[in-house]
């Protein structure tokens, strides 16, 4: 035997069962109307989050772009050369 049983390692990792998933979505499941009603009260009144959340799930989120050039015209090395001759 090789003993990789005994390595240990985090018994939480991983997804949580589906159990307790549809759990959650029984809870949840009765405020449909409610959370819907809120949306729209949250549309209504122009309120940044609603309309957000709104165009988030009609549409998805926008890509987003990083910038990894930050300094103007000067292009930053992703990483330090290293000159294995010199001291």
């Amino acid at each position: 035997m090789d003993n990789r049983k005994n390595n240990g390692g985090n018994k939480n990792a991983g997804r949580k069962p589906k159990a307790e998933e549809q759990k959650l979505v029984e809870k949840l499941t009765p405020l449909i109307s409610k959370g819907y009603k809120a949306l729209e009260s949250g549309l209504d009144n122009d309120q940044s989050w609603a309309v957000k959340l709104f165009f988030e799930y009609l549409y998805g989120k926008p890509k987003q772009s990083v910038d990894v050039t930050s300094g103007g015209d000067k292009i930053q090395p992703q990483f330090l050369s290293i000159d294995p001759l010199s001291d």
